[in-house]
């Protein structure tokens, strides 16, 4: 956790400046933004299917790519 505090006649300008560049470094924002959307496994059921679907799709195109 980053714990700032406001210097003695520093502007807020210059502390949210000083602030977002610890926040930058620190890499905080970064990691909550990679798990703000988190993606589900895909089962290996779904992949086969999946993979099955395209293969006859692509015979499908072959087949009438060739009439």
């Amino acid at each position: 956790m980053i714990e700032l505090k406001r210097r003695q006649g520093e502007s807020i300008s210059v502390f949210l400046h000083r602030f977002s560049t610890k926040m930058k470094q620190s890499g905080i924002l970064m990691e909550s933004k990679k798990r703000r959307y988190k993606d589900r496994p895909i089962s290996k059921a779904k992949i086969k299917r999946s993979a099955i679907h395209r293969a006859i799709k692509k015979k499908e195109y072959e087949a009438a790519k060739k009439n």
